[in-house]
């Protein structure tokens, strides 16, 4: 974890909870998925016209992630639709980092040490807490539904996660493996919404074009960075690292969605802040 990696998976960190708002602020879920993928996918095009094709290890674990993807972004619509997005997403990705560490101690051999493992363990933590604090500090009753919804996509999350870091290390290039995951990824839920909407389609997506897309090519920069910074450091406490967006994402509903933000999330985030400290001391 040099200096570099921690500054690129932070501006990652940042871009991804920019757009994740912009989605979240686009009441038809669908229609702002639809432009997201649509966006990322003509960035994956052009990038792929500049980019070598990822080497064929790398395309089985591209075909897996391009799947995990687009779970991933149906269970975020459900829980976007279903709760707040101050608190569904911190839960969607508070619960990855302590599944990655698992996944990427199996299947990609990488043991933390305590220090890292104490640190995984303690941000995830703040994480969650961010959000499931904020629940109780409000005095509302969880939405049950929203944060199962939520706690599943924190699942997907991870899964594709580990999946991608197995796979741009096997790829010998990080701009072709991330081209062409937006490629396969971007298209699924745009067909889907073409199928359903027919004709409609256009006509619902015209006014929200300019902020979906601009969403799309967010997407694109953030999970660049991160697949870079895979083949730099161990996915455990990048994965960590990453959901520091969660800060991000909270001030984000309380300033722009009139979320409330409240003295527990605060203490959480500064919990969460704790753990990356130990992580970057591993």
């Amino acid at each position: 974890m040099t200096p570099l990696v921690v500054a690129a998976v932070l501006l990652a960190a940042v871009t991804h909870a920019g757009w994740n708002a912009l989605a979240h602020g686009i009441r038809d879920q669908l229609l702002a998925f639809t432009l997201v993928g649509g966006g990322g996918a003509i960035c994956g095009a052009a990038l792929a016209g500049f980019t070598p094709l990822p080497a064929a290890g790398a395309w089985p674990y591209l075909l897996v992630s391009a799947v995990l993807h687009v779970v991933y972004q149906t269970l975020l619509m459900q829980s976007f639709r279903l709760g707040d997005f101050g608190q569904m997403y911190p839960i969607a990705r508070g619960t990855a980092p302590l599944v990655v560490t698992v996944l990427a101690a199996v299947f990609v051999h990488e043991v933390p040490d305590g220090w890292v493992l104490a640190g995984v363990a303690l941000a995830s933590a703040g994480l969650v807490g961010m959000a499931l604090w904020g629940i109780r500090g409000s005095g509302s009753r969880p939405h049950w539904p929203a944060i199962a919804a939520a706690v599943a996509t924190g699942l997907s999350i991870a899964s594709y996660t580990t999946v991608d870091g197995l796979g741009v290390r096997a790829s010998g290039t990080p701009l072709g493996y991330i081209a062409w995951l937006m490629i396969l990824e971007g298209l699924a839920i745009p067909a889907y919404a073409l199928a359903t909407r027919r004709g409609r389609l256009a006509a619902e997506l015209r006014p929200l074009a300019l902020r979906g897309l601009a969403g799309g090519v967010l997407s694109v920069f953030a999970y660049g960075l991160v697949l870079w910074a895979q083949t730099r450091a161990p996915l455990a406490p990048i994965a960590a690292l990453r959901e520091s967006s969660i800060i991000v994402g909270a001030a984000i509903g309380a300033l722009f969605f009139k979320e409330r933000f409240g003295f527990p999330r605060v203490a959480a985030a500064g919990v969460m802040v704790v753990g990356i400290g130990l992580m970057l001391a591993g």
